[in-house]
């Protein structure tokens, strides 16, 4: 085979020897083939987004526009179209299963906003979308999705703060709700109806934003503020189904990230703090979470989990860490790793959020502000090898708990002033006016 060649795998034994410019270009038209798999196609997606124009023209909805007071920063979606990304006065739209099971995910992230001087509002009612129910269970319908997704958008309207949506499932479900809320008018009018009984009109934002698209952006002046050597980690990345598999088309790519043929954030923010990025061949697998078989067939999410990804990660690369950005993928991938070595397998790997490997880059205390602690996998292998001594900052993490325990007060991490003040004088229209 010519250096500048590669075989590609076609099934049933069948390989066939292409340049590595046609390689690319055929896992490119791959991710755009897969992509129409999502709600309609990508040419719907934009008519979708024309029709939102028109009804803001119409004066039917209002359109959060991603404007300059949010600083943002523009990227490329797997459409081509260009999405921009706020980067500064965000709403953070949390997780139901972020708090609960991985906490150090979401005050991860708000500490490097914090050590980057960001403002942002951290909102202490509800923000969830409710679709865990929806994909869970099947209970629910799009009328009430949409309702919640537009009661919370209207919220972040309001406080002139531009939504970043940290939950994947939340994302894909936003999405979604959007186009059905745009393109029907019948559900428009059903939600419109469910708004004025709690004094809300319909806020549709401009750009639906994951908090992965964030840290993409953001992920050199992360790298500017780096105090760890990550020149000898591995990582591979396990982008989560539903950021870049529901409405495929917006999701971010950059052609200066594994060419363009694959989701960027995440693995961007690995290259950018000098670690080696590495693959393996079921990256584009589920983490076996799922949602339904979760809660039926757990045994099958759990031997999925493992054997589909945490095995072949850990054979093909030897990776010291794997990132994803999605609490049901980390909760996943990491805890069901104890079931396997319960029953005497091997091999493990830590499983951690981005934004947990960046704020460890950046100086972050791994149990404080990380809180490692909450995961299973063994996290030791991997911080010993970043430079840190865990076994120190565990005694410290337990002199701060024993501090609280004795009346001190708690750290909590704040945002940086805000610029922007609430929206006042908020207008509705009620249906029929």
């Amino acid at each position: 085979m010519a250096s500048d060649s590669s075989v590609i795998e076609l099934g049933k034994g069948e390989q066939v020897e292409m340049s590595r410019e046609d390689v690319q270009l055929f896992e490119r038209l791959s991710s755009e083939r897969r992509a129409r798999l999502a709600m309609g196609t990508t040419e719907d997606y934009l008519r979708m987004l024309e029709k939102m124009r028109e009804l803001e023209k119409k004066g039917e909805i209002i359109v959060h526009h991603v404007e300059e007071d949010y600083k943002p920063k523009v990227v490329k979606t797997l459409s081509n179209r260009q999405k921009k990304i706020p980067t500064e006065e965000t709403w953070q739209h949390k997780s139901c299963g972020q708090c609960g099971h991985i906490p150090g995910y979401i005050s991860a992230l708000y500490w490097i906003m914090s050590e980057l001087s960001v403002p942002f509002v951290d909102d202490t009612n509800q923000t969830s979308c409710t679709a865990w129910n929806y994909y869970g269970s099947g209970t629910s319908n799009s009328v009430a999705l949409s309702a919640v997704f537009l009661r919370n958008m209207h919220v972040a309207w309001e406080k002139n703060a531009y939504p970043l949506i940290h939950c994947g499932t939340s994302y894909g479900d936003y999405k979604e709700c959007r186009f059905l809320v745009v393109m029907s008018e019948e559900i428009r009018l059903k939600v419109k109806s469910i708004l004025n009984k709690i004094g809300r009109d319909i806020v549709i934002p401009e750009e639906l934003v994951h908090y992965s698209e964030w840290l993409h952006v953001m992920r050199e002046r992360i790298a500017e503020r780096q105090k760890l050597d990550y020149s000898q980690v591995k990582a591979a990345v396990h982008p989560a189904c539903h950021t870049y598999k529901l409405m495929a088309e917006d999701y971010t790519y950059d052609e200066n990230i594994l060419g363009g043929t694959r989701p960027a954030p995440t693995s961007s923010i690995i290259l950018a703090l000098g670690a080696k990025l590495v693959d393996y061949s079921t990256w584009y697998d589920c983490c076996g979470f799922g949602f339904r078989h979760i809660l039926t067939e757990r045994e099958i999410a759990r031997s999925f989990a493992y054997f589909r990804k945490i095995r072949p990660v850990v054979r093909e690369t030897g990776a010291d860490v794997l990132l994803t950005h999605d609490t049901g993928c980390v909760t996943t991938l990491d805890k069901s790793q104890i079931v396997a070595m319960a029953h005497g397998y091997k091999e493990t790997i830590p499983v951690i959020s981005d934004s947990q490997f960046a704020a460890l880059a950046m100086g972050a205390h791994p149990f404080k502000v990380c809180q490692l602690q909450w995961h299973l996998a063994d996290w030791k292998p991997f911080l010993s090898k970043i430079g840190i001594d865990w076994q120190e900052a565990e005694k410290e993490y337990k002199e701060y708990i024993e501090s609280i325990k004795k009346g001190a007060k708690p750290s909590f991490i704040r945002s940086a002033p805000r610029r922007l003040q609430p929206r006042v004088n908020v207008k509705f229209s009620k249906v029929g006016e």
